[in-house]
């Protein structure tokens, strides 16, 4: 196993560990671990919430998550010599769950959860057809899924981090607070809210104190959306064998990750979408220097896939365009067209006997294709989605003697307000 650089104790909150991490970007919070180029190291990551959500039959804690409080990241972590201008190389070597922990009350300890959020947190991706808040628990075997509030589904774990990126500079940082603010400011009453400004309260700096932390709880951006640096991008392809290449914006590169997931489909469509959970993740690092302007790499990540994403054969997609449900006809619009093809997929998926949550749970958390088909073909956009067949125990494609019934079992939890 390689030297373990993050540990985090699994009986411990994340403010009680040995070493802190951080829940806002900041240039400031000062690295905790320092690595050289062409290490090789273990570091533990934290389920996002910290342990708030449980392995029950009852939405909620989903209702009542403390969103104030996320992303719980492992790092900074300081590459030697790296530097402004420098591309960060970063091989994910091995993540998965939390080692030789196969229960507990931790997800990552043999189990991890789907949520939806309620309209006033956030929501997800079809808040108009989902307003209220549910959750799912997974349970893990063997690499794979299954869950007694979604039966008759099995699939392989995609194992990847939700999160991970390096530390913006200052100019950068202020970048993000004035553009951010500039779109809630259209529409400042907006539920759910167009972004979120920086938050001090329940704010998680690492090791800074004094008046550093409280200049810098009040600057330092929320971990929710990707921006150039990486961060939340929720790339179902981050897994195993994936190397990955982020803009360095501060001296050392600082790079932090979280938000474990063993398992996505693509879009994180319930926004709590993905089977979170704590874990671990090997890494191997090295810089390739002033390499942002030798690939014109000015923002963003690039990377290169790993090949151990599970192996489907057999596909039923579902295809949406550009057309709202009142008919209403939209320019070019990917995100309509997405939103279509998924409620055309939970549409489909309900005449087998799965009620319409558990349906957009399966998109939520399978894994999923989802892709843009046609973007020019004015005025509608057209995008599908893939669902792979072989997750489910019974034949899910069309034929002459209709569709199979399924038992729902007890159904997906919703919370009571």
């Amino acid at each position: 196993m390689p030297q373990k650089v993050f540990p985090l104790d699994s009986s411990k909150k994340f403010t009680e560990q040995q070493i802190v991490g951080h829940n806002r970007w900041h240039p400031d919070v000062p690295a905790q671990v320092h690595v050289r180029p062409g290490d090789v190291f273990r570091v533990d990551c934290r389920e996002w919430f910290d342990g708030a959500i449980v392995n029950d039959d009852s939405a909620e804690d989903i209702l009542h998550a403390p969103l104030n409080g996320v992303h719980v990241l492992s790092g900074p972590i300081a590459v030697e010599g790296a530097q402004p201008g420098d591309l960060l190389i970063v091989d994910i070597l091995d993540v998965g769950p939390i080692p030789q922990e196969d229960s507990g009350p931790l997800a990552g300890q043999g189990w991890g959860y789907t949520g939806v959020f309620a309209r006033t947190n956030g929501g997800g991706f079809l808040t108009d057809q989902f307003p209220d808040a549910y959750k799912v628990i997974w349970d893990f075997r063997g690499g794979k899924a299954t869950s007694r509030h979604v039966p008759h589904v099995e699939f392989t774990g995609i194992v990847h981090p939700g999160l991970m990126g390096t530390a913006p500079s200052h100019d950068l940082l202020r970048k993000w607070n004035a553009r951010e603010q500039a779109l809630i400011d259209t529409n400042p009453t907006a539920v759910p809210p167009l972004a979120l400004p920086p938050q001090p309260d329940a704010a998680i700096l690492g090791s800074l104190t004094g008046d550093d932390y409280e200049r810098a709880r009040h600057e330092a951006a929320r971990t929710a959306p990707p921006r150039e640096n990486g961060g939340n991008q929720d790339i179902k392809n981050f897994t195993k064998g994936s190397r990955v290449f982020y803009p360095v914006f501060v001296d050392g590169a600082n790079l932090s990750m979280g938000d474990l997931h063993f398992s996505q489909g693509d879009g994180e469509i319930t926004f709590c979408g993905a089977i979170e959970m704590g874990g671990f993740m090997d890494l191997h690092v090295d810089v390739i220097k002033g390499g942002m302007q030798t690939y014109g790499v000015s923002e963003n990540a690039i990377f290169i896939p790993g090949n151990t994403d599970p192996q489907y054969s057999e596909w039923i997609a579902f295809s949406g365009t550009s057309v709202t449900l009142d008919g209403e006809q939209r320019y070019l619009d990917s995100h309509l067209s997405y939103q279509r093809a998924c409620l055309h997929a939970i549409d489909y998926l309900t005449t087998f006997g799965y009620s319409p949550i558990q349906a957009y749970m399966i998109l939520g958390a399978a894994p999923i294709e989802g892709r843009l088909s046609g973007v020019v073909d004015i005025p509608n956009s057209c995008s599908t989605v893939y669902l792979p067949t072989g997750i489910f125990d019974f034949d899910v494609k069309p034929g002459k003697d209709g569709p199979a019934r399924i038992d729902q079992g007890i159904g997906v939890p919703k919370a009571s307000a």
